[in-house]
Order: C-alpha cells, then structure tokens, then sequence
C-alpha cells in the first residue's frame, strides 16, 4: 500500500493565466467551426493574474492555450495535435483541435468540432474516442493523426444512464478493442432519501457505480449490449489502460457526508478528512466494495458504512479488492495518465501522474497534480506531488478565488505533459530540462 503524502522537491515557475473572474466571459469567447481560426477578441482577453505553479527543479511550466471554457479530457495525436473535450459547449464545439502551427510552442490555431459535451477522450488504433455523458463516439485519424470525419462521427455506444449528479463517462480503450466506460453513482452511499439508512441490496449497481466494457469496434450498441467488468466504484473520472501490466487503472471519488448522518461515530473533522480517494487496479467482475465498504487511509483498513451497519471501526469487505494507493479525502482525482515517455528522469519512467480537483482538509492543499511511482505494472514508492499551488492562492488563508482545477492529462509527442484546467480553459505544459537550465515561463497564448 502505498504511504501518505510525501512532497518532492518543488521549485517555482511564474506564468500569467486566466482568473476565476474570467471564466463566465472566457466561455463567451470566439471559437471556430471545424476548419476555421479566428483569432482572439481583446474583448475575449481574460482579466490576468500572476500565479505561480510548483514543479520539481529542472522543470517548466508554460500555458499554451486559454480560454477553452470547461476543458476536461485530453488526448495527443501523432502530430502533436491537442485534442480537448469539453463539459460544456464553446460556440457550438464540444472538441477543440490545437495546433502550435508556427512552433514556437504555443497552440495558435483552434479548430472546433462535435455538438455535445462531456469529458471522455481517448486515441487508440487509428481513432479518436470521445464521449458525451450518455453515449460513446468515434472518428477516423488520417496517417497524420487528423480527424477525417469531424461533421459524422460514428456511434458506438448510447443509452447510458445520466441523472443529476456525476454525470460524465470517462472512457479508456486496451489493446484488444475493449472500451471501458465509468457510469458514476447519482447517490452518494446509496441511502434512503432524507434517511441514513443504506438500500440492501443497493438497486443501482445494476446500472451505475463501476466500469461497464464494451467494443470499440461495433456501432449501435445499447447499454444492455455491455459488460459490468467491475462494480462497487462510486465515481471514476480518471482511467487508464496501463501497457505495462495491461490492465485497467481507475481513481474513485470518495463517499461523504459521515458526519452529516451519523455524528454518534464521526466528528466533523473525521468527516472532513474521510475516507480516502483510491486507485484501483481492476480486472473483470472485480467489486471495490461501494457502498457497503470505504478505505479508511488513516486506519488503512477498509470499514463498513455506517449505512450498513458500521460505526467507523468495523472491518469488513473480505471479497472487495484492495485499493492499488489511497490519497486524503476530497482531493477529487479527475485524471489518470501512465507516463510511457522517455523525456523525464527515469523515476517518472511508466509511473502514474494524477490530476487532483479538489481540496484535502487533511493536507490543507489541492488543485495539484501528484505522481505515483511504478514498477513492474505496481506502485512502488510513496505518492508525492508533482505540480502544486494551480489554484494560485492560500488554500489555508484564501487571499483571492481559485483560478485553476486541474482535470484532464496528456503526454506530448516529445514526452511533456499537458494539464487541462476546467475552470477557464486554459492548458499547462510541463517539460524538463537539466537542472541550472530552467527558468521563468511566460503565458503566451493571447500573444
């Protein structure tokens, strides 16, 4: 298992970026049709502010686009072209195409397409994968990693449950043209409503709390077409196939509201800081245990909810599996990337970044995008934080909103690492250079 918190080494990089006070006009911003690049309005410009991200010494962190609006998901194509889905739509657009078309490292051209929102997106075998939050898409990628079809895409999968609540369907494809789908819970520990009392059995993990498997190959699937490959996850926003074990990783979003119910067993600070959020290492009909079971990453046992029974001390859960690593409460991991580059030091060498969404009460931190290290398919060493403080204030003594909820990650063709903000849209590259060679990065997207 893996231990709590252990920071790297951090040094700091300064960039201008977009501020919380411009997100409503950033999602007002001009955008493109497919084909089309217009350029940015003054009046589209975000009001700026200087923030400063925390990255580990030798490496840089640079904005490279701006104002997307709720920019979630990520994928790379051959070419280096970003492809970017979004919750929202931007014009009409819920993908946008960047392309850095003079090189100088900035994306200076903006190419929209698809008519609906979501989150999921995914390159695998020649196809650009997205997903809305009730069905799964594809589009044909030319030799140079270019979308053919962008006006026609081909459907895979429809008819997924979509309630009020967690509504996106993260997506991942392995090698055997498998696709996985997260259908999140719409009831955070499956309770009675306005009761504390647990429904036994829980009636939606029939549809929703796990990773439903279907073909990535076939169109016109229904729901019932699919496969429960795993159950018992409350929510799953970041997944990812990892190459070396070939397997399916997962980060859930932990239950809460223990105190709110049960304050016999939970004080407002255990609520606060409990129960973990927890990586998974899944294989089919594999059950973590919601909404039965949580992981208490402070005990590290896993406990039975008080909705079934527990009372924040008793075990339980023989039959779940284990989480892979567990992190403090609240952190809201939305995305998951196996690092396959050979750019980075070796450490970073087909280990796990982590876009964290949220805030930990425990660790008085947030909106950060932490690392696992791996070996042989593992972890294999504590969790640590890789690129701090995008929130650009005192999460302790808040001086100024929050500017920056990391979400999505993607590795670049020359081995950086992208980083999706879903507040305003705007897109973190970070690349390493040896250490006495780095140096201050200035956002250069409204140039």
């Amino acid at each position: 298992m893996i231990s709590p918190f252990r920071p790297s080494f951090m040094h700091t990089f300064s960039f201008r970026t977009s501020c919380l006070f411009s997100a409503l006009l950033a999602m007002n911003s001009i955008g493109a049709s497919y084909g089309e690049t217009p350029p940015l309005r003054s009046s589209d410009k975000p009001q700026k502010s200087t923030a400063e991200v925390k990255v580990p010494a030798g490496f840089t962190a640079t904005v490279v686009a701006e104002d997307l609006g709720p920019a979630r998901h990520m994928a790379v194509s051959k070419n280096g072209d970003l492809y970017v889905k979004l919750a929202k739509l931007k014009d009409g657009k819920g993908i946008y195409r960047l392309r850095d078309t003079d090189k100088d490292g900035i994306f200076d051209e903006r190419v929209g397409f698809g008519d609906y929102p979501g989150t999921g997106i995914y390159i695998r075998n020649g196809y650009l994968y997205t997903s809305s939050n009730s069905s799964v898409f594809r589009y044909k990628l030319d030799d140079k990693g270019e979308v053919t079809n962008p006006d026609q895409p081909e459907l895979l999968v429809s008819g997924l449950r979509v309630k009020t609540r967690d509504q996106s369907k993260s997506i991942a494809i392995d090698n055997q043209n498998n696709i996985y789908v997260n259908i999140a819970s719409d009831n955070d520990a499956c309770r009675e409503a306005g009761t504390g009392k647990g429904l036994m059995p829980c009636p939606l993990l029939d549809s929703a709390a796990g990773i439903w498997q279907f073909k990535a190959n076939v169109p016109d699937q229904k729901f019932a077409d699919g496969v429960r490959f795993a159950t018992g996850l409350k929510n799953v926003v970041g997944l990812d196939w990892n190459p070396r074990s070939n397997t399916l990783f997962v980060m859930q979003h932990g239950r809460g509201q223990f105190h709110d119910f049960y304050p016999q067993y939970y004080t407002p600070k255990q609520s606060a800081e409990l129960p973990a959020e927890t990586m998974y290492e899944l294989h089919k009909g594999d059950d973590a245990g919601w909404p039965y079971v949580y992981y208490d990453h402070i005990q590290k046992k896993k406990i039975i909810a008080p909705e079934y029974g527990g009372d924040g001390k008793k075990t339980g859960g023989a039959k779940t599996i284990n989480p892979a690593a567990a992190f403090p409460a609240h952190l809201g991991p939305n995305g998951l990337l196996f690092y396959t580059g050979t750019a980075f030091p070796e450490k970073y060498r087909n280990g796990a970044f982590i876009a964290f969404h949220g805030q930990s009460a425990e660790l008085k931190k947030g909106y950060m995008v932490a690392f696992v290290p791996f070996k042989n398919g593992k972890p294999a060493g504590n969790w640590e934080i890789f690129a701090d403080n995008f929130a650009g204030t005192d999460l302790e003594k808040p001086t100024g909103p929050v500017q920056h909820r990391p979400c999505g990650l993607a590795q670049g063709t020359d081995g950086a690492l992208y980083v999706s903000d879903d507040l305003n849209g705007t897109i973190f590259k970070i690349s390493y250079k040896p250490q006495g060679r780095s140096g201050k990065a200035t956002a250069a997207a409204n140039k």
